[in-house]
């Protein structure tokens, strides 16, 4: 007597269509274009999570450039004047003081300051 995949088949075809519900067209709707459609959604959401930290790192760069216009340093000077100083704060901690507490901001950056001692 032979093995048929009838119940085995279903509930992954029933797994891969409750995965693409919400798609457009047939790929909701027909098993082998849901498939290609859940695989192609795979790969986009990794690559996805990759730009995620790239696009937040930028966003931290372009607010403490934000907060050090108006001051005679630029954001290159800055990071390197954290490195001098061995002030250990992250983009993303220096652009949320820059955001919101303004004062403990000014006070890291009068750290990094040169001191003009001759």
């Amino acid at each position: 007597m032979r093995v048929k995949t009838g119940t085995v088949r279903h509930r992954k075809h029933q797994k891969i269509l409750a995965s693409t519900s919400g798609y457009r067209m047939s790929k909701n709707r027909l098993i082998k274009v849901a498939k290609e459609a859940a695989l192609h959604a795979g790969q986009y959401a990794y690559h996805g999570r990759r730009l995620r930290k790239r696009n937040f790192r930028t966003l931290w760069i372009q607010r403490l450039n934000a907060a050090l216009t108006g001051t005679n340093m630029s954001y290159s000077k800055f990071i390197q004047a954290l490195k001098l100083k061995q002030i250990i704060l992250d983009r993303k901690i220096l652009s949320d003081l820059a955001v919101s507490d303004e004062k403990t901001f000014k006070f890291i950056l009068a750290q990094c300051k040169p001191s003009s001692s001759t």
